[in-house]
């Protein structure tokens, strides 16, 4: 849960009575001028159903077109960069509203999962219909309706997340699952809970009951990258995120990760992120830019969508 002091939203698309909601983005306030980076504690699919735009979803940007689906996860900060005639339908739900039972397999708050997909053919038309039938039936009970009505909805949502978690799958076997795999996502659900009370590696080997070798071995053959590496990376968004989306001072948010001193802080950030917080915090709150940015993903860089076509 989002728990910070975050600007003001007024018009949010927030799930209704029964933890799950639809609306379009043109009733929203999420394209309206030149908003800033905001957090929604609630997952976030859009699926765009005209014109052309781009979303920023941590710092990165995703062109969006007729038939791109996006998935903003609880917490993450997004913006949306609309030209005139952007519009998508819009589905919002509670992250803890669905059991794994189910949704089986779907990796729900999965933060590198895939977040972008290009629909077309088979793909496109199924999942415009989940789209369409959940907003029906969510106006039709929009007002409390009882357990049947809200198990609808959810059964609905659960249905439309399952059908995207098989998308691009069709005559593909499912992952193998590995001890390497098992370790290291159990490493980011510590980290996710654990990134501003500790930024030792040790700490989150002892947790899990193995060796720093045996996690920074995982951590490479999952990303990569070393487990130090993920650590930082995950302080440091959390970091840019705090910058974009709140007021709190570059100190506070320093103690918040649990740096003792700002200027240590200071030089973490411009170490991971190659720039100062305060002119990250400037160049946050500006329009992202049109072109790719240069050297490592941040802010304004372009990433494509997952295509998928009806012979994927």
């Amino acid at each position: 849960m989002v728990t910070t002091v975050q600007r003001q939203n007024r018009s949010a698309p927030a799930p209704r009575w029964a933890g799950v909601g639809t609306c379009t983005l043109s009733e929203t306030d999420l394209a309206n001028g030149q908003p800033p980076p905001r957090r929604l504690p609630y997952h976030l699919l859009a699926l765009t159903t005209a014109g052309h735009g781009s979303v920023e979803i941590d710092f990165r940007t995703y062109p969006c077109r007729p038939g791109s689906l996006v998935w903003v996860r609880p917490g993450q900060a997004v913006r949306v960069n609309a030209a005139p005639g952007l519009d998508a339908t819009l589905v919002t739900w509670e992250r803890s509203l669905l059991s794994d039972a189910e949704i089986t397999g779907v990796p729900v708050d999965d933060l590198p999962g895939p977040t972008l997909w290009q629909l077309a053919g088979e793909d496109e038309d199924a999942v415009i219909g989940e789209f369409a039938q959940l907003s029906v039936d969510s106006n039709r009970y929009a007002e409390p309706a009882g357990d049947i009505a809200a198990g609808l909805l959810r059964h609905q949502l659960a249905v439309l997340l399952l059908r995207i978690a098989l998308l691009g799958t069709a005559g593909k076997r499912p992952p193998t699952s590995t001890s390497e795999s098992r370790t290291f996502a159990r490493f980011r659900r510590d980290l996710e809970d654990g990134h501003g009370r500790s930024r030792r590696v040790e700490d989150y080997a002892a947790l899990i009951g193995c060796s720093v070798r045996t996690l920074t071995r995982a951590s490479l053959a999952l990303t990569g990258r070393t487990a130090k590496q993920v650590v930082d990376d995950r302080v440091a968004l959390e970091a840019r995120r705090l910058l974009a989306c709140t007021d709190m001072s570059v100190a506070e948010i320093g103690r918040r990760l649990g740096f003792g001193e700002p200027t240590n802080f200071g030089r973490f950030f411009n170490r991971e992120v190659g720039t100062s917080p305060g002119a990250f915090r400037i160049e946050a709150g500006q329009t992202a830019p049109e072109q790719p940015a240069a050297g490592r993903p941040g802010l304004g860089a372009r990433i494509p969508a997952q295509r998928l076509s009806p012979t994927e």
